[in-house]
Parts: structure tokens; C-alpha cells; sequence
């Protein structure tokens, strides 16, 4: 198993390029099933979880060719099968967005139960509400761990569908599912983030007619045929929130490329009350840290477009080591505080109660032998050991390599002591 090898860096300094966009492009990569025909996505990530789609792909029976520079050339011209490999399956918790696409051209999906990030429980019972509503038969085979949907005999038809909560996974699974049902579809309460207004984006390009992505409420007139597309991910949001904190942990100063303000407005925000200098510029956002008098601050993590979940343990690291005593509340999963242990190894002397966190700030991190607990917690990690004294030890990376491309290279561009060792 791989390890990172982390070394106080001092301030960062420089410039890093954000890739495309972990979450939105495996929906963009599920949403080539629903046609024959060719789908160019550009803008590609090298991750371990693009890896597991393509797979994925490949076990329905898709073609895809990588050209080694992030361009994904996907043709299911047949589908040969509509069940889901388990190994795959349960490796990447993603995979399920695999269920829209193939229940709406196939008519029929058999899904083994989902792995991923243990950060909580995330069942899919509202995919499979909406599912229903778009009259689907849906049966919970709890004895072989998987679901079997199928589609009614005149295939699905639009209908209203109200989500007890904005779930991104369950928008883009019934998102892709009505572009082919008969009649409208309305999804209420419909998840805002940026990920399902690039797949609605990739859709109507294949053919769909979707109004109101990025809105609580999503229109689908569905189409008799979906086509080939040619589309460009986003900007990964997440990553641009990792290197903002990582230039401000180190107290340096950064130019974030590629990156869309936009779609970072609440770490932007919350950065700005801790001292932090932040500037959207022509190319990117420059984030300077240097001689700042930097203060605590209370976040609390909310769908799109309240502050992200995914850089709650991030910013946490950072706020660590900021004078006075900063609360961090989780909404979103009940299980993502597992990084707390992590960093009081480093000295952070966090104490939690029910889902808030509370950070006496602070402090002087020193290396330990840490585990990255989760993807996001792992970035977590890296970060503190970037601030802390001595030698930081991060295992179970794998979680790391599912998410952030080019981690190391992109690290020590900016002048950080970071190295990847096979333990």
C-alpha cells in the first residue's frame, strides 16, 4: 500500500491548474449509454474512479477510448447487459448513475448495492422513488445486495416527483431517466450544484429538452431518441477549495487556474471573515495568506449552494491553526468527523458533540502517522501536514487518488515537500 510523506513547506507560493470536475464527469460518462452513438467528453480527469466507470462502460458493453490527454471517445452502439458488476459496483458508490441511463433505453436494471466513502449512510431509496414514480417496478433484493428495476410495458412515463431532500445522485439518476419517458417530467426540490447543470448541459446537447437545471425545480419533455455529443467537464470546485485552504494553512499565497468563483462563493466568503486575502481575477482566484492576522469562523455545511460538505474537513484543518475558537456543524452526513481523531494525533484537540465540531484553534501541528479516513479527509491531512512540524505519515491514500488528479506533481509545483512511497 502507498503512503504520502508530508514535510512543513512554509508558504505556498505559485500556480496550480484545476482539472475537470470528479463529480460531474462520471454522470457524463453514465450518460453515454442512453444513445448508440459516439459521446466526446473533454477535459477528463486521471483519477482511480474515472477508471471504475470505464469499466463500468465497458461491462454494459460501451467502447471507450482515452487518448491519454483527457479526451473519453464513448460509443454504446449495443448494450449487452443491464447488470451491474459487483466488483465495480461496490468499489465506487457513483457507479449507481448507471441506473437512469440504462432503465430508460433498456427498459430494465440489475444493481448490485453501492460502496465508496464511508462518510455516513446514503441510500438510494430516493433514486428508486423516482424511479417508481415513473411507474418502474422496483424490487429490493436484500439477499443477493442488489435492486432490480424494471420499466412498466409502455416504458416510463413523466410524472411529478418531489425529493424529501436535494439529493445530487438521485437528481441526475431520475434527471436521465425521464429524458426518454413518455410525456413531462417535473423533479421538485431537485438538487442546485454545478455537476447537475453540466449533465442537463450534456443532455440537451445528446437531445434531451430540460429547463431549470441549477433551480429546485427540473422540466423533462422526453424524446423518443437521444444522439452524440461533444462536451467540456467543469472545473472541479472541490479541488479549488483544497489548494484556496492549502494557501491559506501555509499562510502563502496562490493562483488558482481554471477555477469558476462562482461555484465557490461560500469558501470564498468564509475565507474572507478569517483574514484571508481572496481576488477573482481574469485567470483564475488569487488567494494570499502572508502576513495576515488571521481569526476564527463558524461554518455549517448545506446543499448547493450553501457551503460544501466535501471541504468541511479541509477548512477544519485550516481553522486548527487560526487564533480563537471556530464550530463546525455537519448537515449532510452524519459519519463525516472522521478526520477529528486524525487531526488531534496532529495536536488539533478537537472535541465533537453530535454533529458540530468545535476547534479551540490555535494551535502548532506536529507530524503523526495519520490515516486519510475518506477522499476529502485525506486531502484534509495533506494540508495540515503542509503546516505542522516535522514529518507527517498518510495512509490509505487510495481515497486521495479517487478524487484529486496529479496530486503530488501539482503540490510541489507550489513549493510543498510531498512524496509518494510504496509502503
Amino acid at each position: 500500500m502507498a503512503k504520502l510523506i508530508v514535510n512543513n513547506s512554509g508558504p505556498l507560493h505559485g500556480e496550480v491548474l484545476i482539472s475537470g470536475a470528479k463529480n460531474a464527469v462520471l454522470p457524463l460518462m453514465a450518460a453515454t449509454l442512453l444513445t448508440d452513438e459516439v459521446c466526446i467528453i473533454d477535459g477528463v480527469p486521471d483519477l482511480a474512479d474515472v477508471k471504475v466507470m470505464k469499466g463500468m462502460l465497458e461491462n454494459f458493453g460501451a467502447t471507450v477510448k482515452d487518448d491519454g490527454h483527457g479526451l473519453l471517445e464513448i460509443q454504446a452502439s449495443e448494450i449487452k447487459t443491464v447488470q451491474g458488476d459487483r466488483d465495480l459496483v461496490t468499489e465506487m458508490r457513483a457507479s449507481t448513475v448507471a441506473m437512469g441511463p440504462l432503465l430508460a433505453r433498456c427498459g430494465k436494471v440489475i444493481m448490485p448495492l453501492p460502496g465508496g466513502c464511508a462518510i455516513g449512510k446514503r441510500p438510494i431509496d430516493l433514486h428508486l422513488k423516482g424511479f417508481k414514480a415513473l411507474g418502474a417496478d422496483v424490487v429490493e433484493d436484500y439477499g443477493n445486495e442488489q435492486v432490480i428495476i424494471t420499466a412498466g410495458d409502455e416504458g416510463l412515463i413523466g410524472d411529478a416527483i418531489y425529493l424529501d431532500f436535494p439529493s445530487v445522485g438521485a437528481t441526475e439518476n431520475i434527471l436521465m431517466a425521464s429524458t426518454m419517458a413518455a410525456g413531462t417530467t417535473i423533479i421538485e426540490n431537485a438538487a442546485k450544484e454545478p455537476e447537475i447543470v453540466d449533465l442537463a448541459n450534456q443532455l440537451n446537447k445528446m437531445g434531451a429538452k430540460i429547463k431549470g437545471a441549477g433551480t429546485d425545480t427540473i422540466r423533462v419533455t422526453g424524446v423518443k431518441k437521444m444522439g452524440g455529443s461533444i462536451h467540456s467537464v467543469i472545473p472541479d470546485r472541490i479541488e479549488t477549495g483544497t489548494f484556496m485552504l492549502a494557501a491559506a494553512i501555509t499562510r502563502g499565497d496562490v493562483l488558482v487556474k481554471n477555477a469558476l468563483p462562482g461555484h465557490v462563493r461560500p469558501i470564498i466568503a468564509k475565507l474572507k471573515e478569517c483574514g484571508v486575502e481572496v481576488d477573482v481575477v481574469d485567470d483564475g482566484i488569487y488567494v494570499n495568506a502572508r502576513d495576515k492576522e488571521l481569526i476564527a469562523t463558524n461554518i455549517k455545511t448545506l446543499p448547493y449552494p450553501g457551503f460544501p460538505t466535501d471541504i468541511q474537513s479541509p477548512f477544519m484543518a485550516f481553522l486548527t491553526t487560526v487564533k480563537g475558537s471556530s464550530e463546525v456543524k455537519e448537515t449532510v452526513f452524519e459519519n463525516r468527523f472522521m478526520h477529528v481523531n486524525e487531526l488531534n494525533r496532529m495536536g488539533a484537540d478537537i472535541s465533537v458533540e453530535n454533529r458540530v465540531a468545535y476547534i479551540p484553534g490555535g494551535k502548532k501541528l506536529h507530524g503523526a502517522t495519520v490515516r486519510a479516513t475518506d477522499l476529502r479527509a485525506g486531502a484534509a491531512m495533506i494540508i495540515a501536514g503542509l503546516a505542522a512540524e516535522g514529518k507527517t505519515e498518510v495512509s490509505d491514500i487510495y481515497h486521495i487518488e479517487r478524487g484529486y488528479e496529479k496530486f503530488v506533481e501539482k503540490f510541489a509545483g507550489l513549493g510543498a515537500t510531498l512524496t509518494r512511497v510504496e509502503d
